[in-house]
């Protein structure tokens, strides 16, 4: 997964808040070259540096981390 995302790239993550577990949102952030680890790159989101890994769920549009979140909360049922 992270091979197919370049330093300076927009992305789009299904975070979870790490306060309230049954709390997620869509949020935009940067991929960028991790500060304190040469080599490789991390998401820049809240100020803060998160290394990317295989299981993040990463979308390089809104829309297609909108339909996965639609998908994972079933919002389609409370419509």
């Amino acid at each position: 997964m992270s091979n197919e995302f370049n330093a300076g790239d927009t992305v789009y993550v299904i975070y979870r808040n790490p306060h309230a577990a049954n709390v997620a949102h869509i949020k935009e952030a940067e991929v960028v070259h991790h500060p304190y680890h040469e080599g490789e790159l991390s998401l820049f989101l809240y100020e803060t540096y998160h290394p990317l890994a295989e299981d993040d769920a990463v979308f390089a549009s809104y829309e297609e981390a909108e339909h996965l979140y639609n998908q994972l909360f079933d919002i389609d049922q409370y419509r």
